[in-house]
């Protein structure tokens, strides 16, 4: 997987300056396309647009300093329909317009391009299991959030203090199933995995049932197949941490990719110590082509 992804950013580099296609990366990696989006933004920690976007505006600066062609040629090559759109998006990442920079020789920013290899840190193992599931509902509060990478959400932790508890109870008497009880499932609203990206949280649990309270905001799942992975550390280190091995080690590794779906964690304090838990994190998996 690691070397059809950088074969994938050579695709990239040999055609900043063309309509660059995902079918086309999905193709080259053997993935999906949303696959293919969800694990660049995991690795990158940037929308695989994102990235283009500040490819073709380093090389573009390149040639701004380099005093040739004309702006609006530049503008042209890489897919601005005009040297205002230019103007802004060249401002945007460098801070300074493109002519002042090629009148004054400004210093610019510059994305570096971007090749994927496995780091070794040890010989931990990661535990995890497949598991075909049924349809299932999340069902609970729904808030819309931004994605925190490290440390406590406080707009999760606001969320969920603002759930009276006589919901909170009726919430948990829904569980019926794996995982079982008080549940955090999250749906990502879009490709990118930078901080800041809008996530619906859920404070939910999974259940079977088909009639349901009104008050109570659910999500559908369909049948599918789940990665379930476990570990226990220092909340909420230790899962982010998981999740992030999910990403960067996990998938690159195994014949499965994402699809579609929520990522469902499930914590329990130890009992000996509150600043510890354990973790069991579902994601939504399918089995990938050869």
């Amino acid at each position: 997987m690691l070397d059809r992804l950088n074969q994938a950013m050579e695709h990239i580099e040999d055609h900043l300056d063309q309509q660059i296609e995902v079918s086309a990366l999905a193709r080259i990696t053997l993935t999906s396309e949303y696959h293919f989006r969800r694990l660049f933004s995991s690795l990158a920690g940037m929308p695989l647009s994102e990235y283009v976007r500040r490819r073709r505006l380093t090389v573009a600066g390149a040639e701004v300093l380099a005093g040739e062609p004309t702006l609006l040629e530049i503008a042209q090559r890489y897919g601005y329909t005009s040297g205002e759109a230019f103007a802004r998006a060249f401002r945007a990442v460098h801070g300074v317009g493109p002519g002042a920079a090629r009148r004054t020789g400004a210093a610019l920013n510059a994305q570096p391009r971007l090749s994927f290899r496995l780091t070794v840190e040890g010989l931990s193992t990661m535990r995890y299991r497949i598991v075909e599931k049924e349809a299932f509902r999340v069902v609970g509060r729904k808030a819309r959030v931004p994605l925190i990478h490290l440390g406590v959400n406080p707009h999760i932790a606001e969320h969920v203090r603002d759930i009276p508890p006589e919901t909170m109870r009726r919430i948990a008497d829904l569980s019926d199933q794996d995982p079982k009880g008080v549940v955090s499932a999250t749906v990502r609203l879009t490709d990118g995995f930078e901080e800041g990206s809008e996530l619906d949280y859920y404070h939910a649990v999974v259940t079977g049932a088909a009639e349901l309270p009104e008050d109570l905001d659910v999500l559908d799942c369909p049948a599918g197949t789940w990665a379930v992975f476990e570990n226990t550390g220092p909340f909420p280190q230790a899962l982010q941490q998981m999740w992030g091995d999910v990403a960067a080690r996990w998938i690159p590794s195994n014949p499965y990719e994402y699809r579609p779906g929520p990522e469902i964690l499930r914590t329990e304090q130890a009992p000996d110590d509150p600043a510890h838990c354990a973790a069991q994190l579902w994601i939504p998996v399918t089995r990938s082509t050869p």
